[in-house]
């Protein structure tokens, strides 16, 4: 993680709440220890409209041309709820996501942030 003083960029606007780590990386992709190589699977569930992840559903947010590379991640309410998987985290950030804005996070996520460098406000 290499550590920053100031972001700007495209925020992504994704408006949903209670989302929960199951959500944000399927227990399914959850065979390694590495921290890297997750982010292909980041809100698998909701990017890809099949199970392999090859077919991309071109009406979630994430998968738009105009939010490509994007950094921050504005969300609503209660994210990171669910398990205490350190890897939602860890996919986040191998997406490419430096900065979680929300109104309230899950306590155990929010740590888990912190941890991994991910900004979460």
């Amino acid at each position: 993680m290499e550590a920053f003083n100031t972001l700007s960029g495209i925020t992504v606007p994704f408006d949903k709440i209670n989302v929960d780590t199951d959500q944000i990386i399927p227990k399914q992709f959850l065979k390694k220890i590495e921290r890297t190589g997750f982010g292909v699977h980041l809100f698998h569930d909701w990017r890809y409209i099949d199970d392999e992840g090859t077919k991309s559903n071109s009406e979630f947010i994430l998968n738009y041309p105009r939010y490509q590379g994007s950094q921050i991640l504005l969300t609503g309410e209660n994210f990171g709820c669910g398990s205490s998987r350190e890897h939602a985290p860890w996919a986040l950030q191998d997406y490419g996501f430096k900065c979680i804005i929300s109104s309230s996070f899950a306590d155990i996520f929010f740590n888990n942030c912190r941890k991994n460098g991910i900004l979460a406000v």
